[in-house]
């Protein structure tokens, strides 16, 4: 069983700080100094170039994503770490249309905008008359028609915490003869995955939220094994082709998901990212999920009875229908949330007007949702937030 109280210690968090923005950028395992320490002073200091295959840096995009896919049931040997989730979601989506000769790629309005911006690029990129359809959230089962070439979908709403019901909606693009492309950044190390009983096409996703590999920590990509055999990847690099050091003149693509590599791995971020791992090599994620709702439902209790009056829910009130984090709607949002920061309670803000809290398991527990709680409803009560200085947008919210 996992143990909260020992996975909380192996986390660097500020003593005055409560940590509820692990949904944009996981905070930093105590074991990561030292890991990136042996891959400057021991790999490449002593090792220089024979690291690559001493301290084996070329297997490391497989080696991780073996390790994350463990966290998403993914079969090993298809899931594959490395580049940016955009640069991954362009190439789930591209494989997706190869396979298809429709024209629809079908998403939500509540999908990532960058999803949504990769999408309109490949398509006017493609040229061939391909085009993004957008509906509401809970209107993706009955547009799925056979127009739709892709379902193209965030798992959980980056903003409301709304989740999707991954396998019925891939159940149903498949019965349409449509593709799935999954984006997991708000699922991975959040809530249980099963992309292999789901019989998902496509999944990418990013490293750095829940899962704690750092800023700018590499994007994964899964490939199912009916799919990874049999697609010619939009950006051939060298490192997914099937004898990179041979230097072929033509390019040969690499077997399975390793054809999605493009360029030479960052080997640093990736040693980051294995220090993480080897927490969430020990951790029950259907446990995290089940501590994530207790607490969860603890924070939305809290803040409905000390702060009803000016918070509304903006996340879905059944626990199983959300991901890991949990968002309310306040007209001085902004302000809010930067006042309940200088106070110690570090959540984050996305427009209109919507505070985010993320509740991660591994580092929060009872107390912090508590104090949560607490700050929350100090800066409300006392109009805490009703500063100019709070007002000034920041570039990064």
């Amino acid at each position: 069983m996992t143990d909260f109280a020992a996975t909380r210690r192996l986390f660097q968090i500020p003593d005055d700080v409560v940590y509820l923005d692990g949904n944009s950028l996981g905070p930093l395992p105590r074991a990561t100094p030292d890991r990136l320490a042996r891959t400057l002073d021991e790999e490449w200091a002593q090792q220089l170039i024979r690291a690559w295959n001493t301290s084996d840096w070329i297997g490391q995009p497989a080696r991780l994503g073996d390790r994350i896919g463990r966290l998403l049931n993914a079969p090993i040997g298809h899931v594959v770490v490395g580049d940016t989730l955009s640069i991954k979601v362009h190439q789930a989506l591209a494989a997706a249309l190869e396979a298809s000769s429709r024209r629809i790629i079908l998403t939500d309005h509540g999908n990532f905008p960058s999803d949504v911006y990769v999408a309109e690029g490949l398509a006017a990129t493609l040229g061939r008359g391909h085009e993004v359809r957008r509906v509401a959230p809970d209107g993706i089962e009955a547009a799925l028609d056979d127009e739709v070439a892709v379902l193209l979908l965030t798992h959980v709403d980056y903003r409301t915490g709304r989740m999707h019901d991954m396998a019925a909606l891939t159940r149903r693009a498949h019965e349409v003869g449509a593709l799935c492309v999954w984006d997991l950044a708000h699922s991975a190390g959040a809530v249980p995955v099963d992309l292999l009983a789901a019989d998902v096409d496509f999944a990418v996703g990013c490293t750095y939220k829940y899962l704690n590999g750092g800023p700018g920590a590499p994007a994964f990509l899964y490939a199912a094994p009916r799919r990874a055999a049999s697609v010619t990847p939009a950006i051939p690099g060298w490192l997914g082709h099937a004898a990179p050091f041979a230097f072929e003149a033509s390019y040969r693509p690499a077997r399975g998901v390793e054809r999605f590599r493009i360029g030479t791995p960052a080997v640093l971020q990736m040693a980051a990212l294995e220090a993480s791992l080897d927490i969430w090599d020990e951790v029950d994620i259907h446990r995290v999920h089940e501590e994530s709702v207790r607490l969860a439902e603890k924070l939305i209790a809290g803040l409905e009875l000390r702060c009803g009056r000016e918070l509304t829910l903006a996340s879905p009130r059944d626990a199983m229908q959300r991901g890991s984090h949990v968002s309310f709607h306040h007209p001085e949002g902004y302000a809010v949330v930067q006042a309940c920061i200088e106070h110690g309670v570090i959540g984050d803000f996305r427009t209109p007007d919507i505070l985010r809290f993320g509740i991660a398991p591994l580092y929060i527990g009872d107390p912090q949702i508590e104090r949560a709680i607490d700050v929350v409803a100090q800066v409300l009560e006392e109009r805490l937030w009703d500063d100019e200085r709070y007002r000034v947008r920041r570039v990064v919210t």
